[in-house]
């Protein structure tokens, strides 16, 4: 049995057939279909048919049909023959599989194959197909089932194609040539396998003389060297890709890479000029901004941070620069108050740095620069200035409507020196114990002061220039009252004297102290005594201790609440101020029954139930008596009944 599509060499054909007969019969052919064994063919139904001729079998080569065929006739493919066909139309050829029937259909007489439509590699590349052959009298398989493939012939069809394009790449500035920026790779749905159609070549149609590819890998690096963003950030890159490896006849694509230049720290800081002026008034606040200055820098971010500083003494003294992360500008501030009558201007040496610099770009340097600013200093009408920041005056309380307490100074602080006027600020207090001489600044009283009732006195005093009335300080004045003796002592009566009735000659009831309200700067000086000029108090005597302290001693022994309750005792207190000042105070000392220890026993008690008896210890003395004459009368009444008994029984 033969297949071909030409005339072929016999001894060609005679080892496939022998090559395809084998390897059809062991693998190629089902089990429930036909099988080849010793010139056996095992049926469907399960009989075995024995053939009594030679060896034979498929024999074919590989089926090619080219895609793409356009024609109004179909296209042969290739042909199968049996050695068993005599070419008397008795054998059958069946074609089964992939496409048979419609895309593929056979001549069953002559065996003939022929596709009935263009095919496309690029969708199937091969198809299966299984060969029958058939007695047609007796439809007995004349050859065993096997299998065979027609293959779809590649031509170059497809254009290679970037299916992730275009591109975004990037390399930093002032790269060397030959960096490597970004791969391409091209894609082609041809056949690799076959001829040139899918070996692509890459070549650059836009981005010359600054970039350049690499024809076999679509590696693009930098063609040109130190390239510099700031003169140009972006570049549009086309790269092409041609298949036929580049030849006459290929079919292209392209892509774009759009490649942007990143920024590196290749440019310094430069002031855009060398020398500034500045005019700071000199009310400016400490601590607040007064100017700004700024360098610019060509680069971006990181690499054009710039970090600003005052370099020279004078200027480092008085002010502070620091940069602002969000304009990149040299804030300046006052570090120390301005005086125009001092100083009316300063020079500033301000320098600006780069704060992050690469050694690589070191020789483009200095990555600094400096500029001078000049700062010219305004005057400014200023409110007056006190010689203090507060005052502190002292007056006796005894003094004088009108006595001059003190004087506060201001003075004009600007070169024009103008005159000065002052004034007591009176809404802080209603009572107005002074008042201030407009021109002067002399404090006087106005009112009698007295320590014990305010002791200080606090009150502002507000300064004003004559030629701007609008210009006000003030300046704090506390006024301290000083202390005469004026306020004579008294006896501190904070505790009741009790007097026991067991005490006894000589025996101290009670300590007294003395209080006053004057103010002595080293200490109070008591002295006690009874007063003069009144006839010796028979119950009671005063001790002066020596120590601000007197003590009241009894002269009597024994003392009856009943008989005498109260007593009262005078008792006159000396101080020690000039001149010295004396109080009488009288105090009342109370009988009262104590226990042995001399604690009072009842003597509250008892004095609250003849209160609230309603009698008074005369009323009780005179029911006493009364009860005394009484029993007199019963016992002498008794006396005389007593004798008359015994008279009678005697006479009897």
């Amino acid at each position: 049995m033969r297949i071909s599509t030409t005339s072929c060499l016999c001894h060609i054909l005679v080892f496939l057939c022998f090559i395809q007969r084998y390897y059809g019969a062991s693998h190629h052919i089902p089990a429930d279909k036909v099988t080849i064994a010793k010139n056996q063919t095992k049926l469907a139904n399960g009989e075995t048919e024995v053939h009594h001729r030679p060896k034979r079998g498929w024999i074919w080569n590989q089926f090619f049909v080219l895609e793409e065929h356009i024609g109004p006739d179909t296209q042969y493919v290739g042909k199968l023959h049996s050695n068993s066909d005599k070419g008397d139309g008795s054998v059958r050829y069946i074609l089964s599989g992939e496409g048979a029937g419609s895309i593929f259909i056979i001549n069953e007489v002559t065996g003939d194959i022929h596709a009935t439509e263009s095919l496309d590699r690029e969708r199937k590349a091969h198809y299966v197909l299984h060969a029958q052959a058939f007695d047609r009298n007796t439809e007995k398989p004349l050859e065993p089932k096997s299998e065979f493939i027609i293959k779809v012939q590649d031509i170059n069809d497809n254009a290679p194609t970037f299916p992730d394009g275009p591109f975004v790449a990037a390399v930093p500035e002032m790269s060397g040539v030959g960096t490597s920026v970004y791969q391409v790779t091209a894609t082609d749905a041809d056949d690799p396998t076959y001829g040139n159609s899918a070996r692509v070549v890459y070549s650059i149609l836009q981005g010359q003389p600054y970039f350049s590819v690499d024809p076999k890998t679509g590696v693009i690096r930098t063609a040109l060297a130190n390239m510099d963003r700031e003169a140009r950030e972006h570049y549009a890159v086309v790269i092409q890709a041609k298949d036929m490896a580049g030849s006459v006849g290929g079919l292209s694509g392209s892509t774009t890479i759009n490649i942007t230049l990143t920024d590196v720290n290749d440019n310094p800081p430069k002031f855009p000029q060398k020398n500034y002026q500045l005019y700071v008034p000199e009310s400016a606040q400490v601590g607040k901004p007064v100017g700004k200055i700024k360098a610019n820098d060509e680069d971006l971010g990181i690499n054009a941070e710039i970090k600003y500083s005052i370099i020279n003494s004078e200027g480092a003294a008085m002010f502070s620069i620091n940069t602002d992360r969000d304009t990149r500008e040299g804030i300046i501030s006052l570090k120390k108050p301005l005086n125009y009558e001092r100083k009316k201007t300063y020079t500033l040496q301000i320098e600006g740095v780069n704060t992050h610099v690469e050694p690589i770009f070191s020789y483009l340097g200095p990555f600094k620069d400096t500029a001078t600013l000049k700062i010219t200093v305004g005057d400014v009408d200023e409110p007056p200035v006190f010689s203090m920041d507060y005052y502190i005056m002292d007056v006796y309380e005894n003094a004088r409507i009108g006595r001059e307490v003190g004087a506060v100074t201001a003075r004009d602080p600007d070169s024009k020196n103008s005159h000065v006027r002052y004034f007591i600020d009176h809404s802080e207090h209603s009572d107005k114990y002074f008042n201030i001489d407009m021109d002067s600044g002399v404090i006087k009283t106005t009112q009698s002061l007295d320590r014990e009732e305010m002791p200080w006195h606090n009150i502002t005093v507000i300064a004003s220039e004559v030629d701007n009335p609008s210009l006000l300080s003030h300046v704090p004045v506390t006024v301290q009252v000083l202390d005469v003796n004026d306020n004579p002592p008294e006896i501190n009566k904070d505790n009741e004297v009790i007097v026991c009735e067991s005490s006894r000659p000589g025996q101290v009831i009670q300590t007294m102290t003395a209080v006053d309200k004057d103010d002595f700067a080293n200490g109070q000086r008591f002295s006690f005594s009874l007063p003069s000029g009144i006839p010796v108090n028979p119950n009671f005597t005063l001790k002066d201790n020596k120590d601000n302290t007197a003590s009241i001693i009894t002269r009597r022994r024994q003392f009856n609440r009943l008989v005498q309750e109260l007593y009262e005792l005078p008792i006159v207190v000396w101080d020690g101020g000039e001149p010295a000042l004396s109080g009488t105070s009288t105090l009342t000392l109370r009988v009262c029954p104590c226990q042995r220890n001399g604690r009072v026993q009842t003597c509250q008690d008892e004095r609250g139930l003849l209160s609230s008896a309603g009698l008074s210890t005369g009323a009780l003395i005179a029911i006493l008596l009364c009860i005394v004459i009484l029993l007199g009368r019963l016992e002498h009444l008794g006396g005389i009944l007593s004798e008359g008994h015994g008279g009678g029984g005697y006479g009897r």
